[in-house]
């Protein structure tokens, strides 16, 4: 089983970190109370995890009936066919609509059902910051029609991509960065009751954290591969993913001049791998301080990233990338 999964914390009390934000979503779900919440920050610092433990606190029981998770970048990646193929949108999916009605509908049909044993429900939506903007519009009057009976709370890892109207309606809560001294006792802890094979030293530990820049949850991947590999301790081995040697294959295409092969990668990511643009210039950035660190790269990855956030096609803008970097780096 994995350990992230094992090790998932299931109360306010297991949440590593973040004493003054728990205290009060904790606060809220005790009075049987929440307001439209706005929730950010990196990867694996408890975003989820800690909605979930509101949800368990305020309905019980009843907490899955009660709180319906939409996942935002899915949804507007796959587009209609994301829709097609869940079952829970398959008696409301509405064919011959536009992706943006469909995304309407859906919200206002599961604001307007009743809670189960409770005042009212939760509408968490998970990466929030995919929302396009006329989405995120369309939902100013739904959070104010239905404000009686629905809650809405919005998760993301870039809270500038939410628009004032949205914001303004939240009250907010970053989850920063897990601090290393805290992490590092966590996964002691988490060794101390899995007792494996090969038990890491606290040199490798502190390497692991220092690795994972305060994301709890790849520091416990990361320490299970450790553990159970049975192989000596190799970061750069453990931590090595196909989706990685995809982005070195992409710059090895790209310093040979192959702008049809580097395309083909990179649509690759996309569409075999699931990664959405923004994902496949971590993977790209990732690659750059490795291999290259040539500040022309850098540049050209700013650009594109910027570019994506204001287009429609995001293939385009990775295309262009490939090509802008063979002219003005390895031409």
């Amino acid at each position: 089983m994995l350990w992230i999964e094992k090790y998932r914390p299931a109360s306010f009390g297991e949440i590593i970190g973040h004493e003054r934000v728990v205290q009060h979503l904790q606060s809220f779900a005790s009075g049987g109370s929440l307001p439209h919440l706005l929730i950010s920050g990196p990867h694996g610092t408890g975003k989820s995890v800690a909605v979930e433990c509101v949800a368990r606190k305020l309905y019980g029981d009843h907490w899955v009936e009660n709180c319906t998770v939409i996942h935002a970048s899915d949804l507007f990646l796959l587009g209609k066919k994301y829709l097609e193929d869940d079952d829970r949108y398959a008696h409301i999916y509405r064919k011959d609509e536009s992706l943006i009605n469909n995304f309407k509908h859906i919200i206002r049909w599961y604001a307007s059902l009743r809670p189960l044993n409770a005042p009212f429900k939760m509408v968490v939506i998970d990466d929030a910051s995919a929302l396009t903007r006329d989405a995120q519009s369309s939902l100013r009057r739904t959070m104010e029609r239905y404000s009686q009976t629905c809650r809405f709370v919005f998760c993301t890892t870039h809270p500038a991509a939410i628009i004032p109207a949205i914001a303004s309606r939240c009250i907010p809560f970053f989850f920063g960065p897990v601090a290393p001294d805290l992490a590092s006792a966590y996964l002691t802890s988490i060794l101390a009751r899995e007792k494996p094979d090969r038990c890491c030293s606290d040199d490798e530990i502190d390497l692991i954290v220092q690795d994972s820049g305060g994301d709890l949850r790849r520091s416990v991947m990361l320490l299970q591969v450790a553990a159970e590999s049975g192989e000596p301790f190799d970061l750069a081995k453990f931590r090595e993913t196909e989706t990685g040697m995809v982005a070195f294959a992409i710059y090895s295409a790209i310093a040979a001049g192959d702008a049809a092969s580097a395309n083909r990668r990179i649509e690759s990511l996309m569409i075999e791998y699931g990664l959405s643009g923004g994902e496949v210039l971590s993977e790209l950035r990732k690659v750059l301080k490795r291999e290259y660190n040539d500040p022309r790269i850098a540049c050209a990855l700013a650009d594109t990233d910027y570019l994506i956030g204001h287009c429609n096609n995001e293939y385009i803008q990775l295309n262009a990338l490939a090509a802008r970097i063979i002219d003005e780096v390895f031409g």
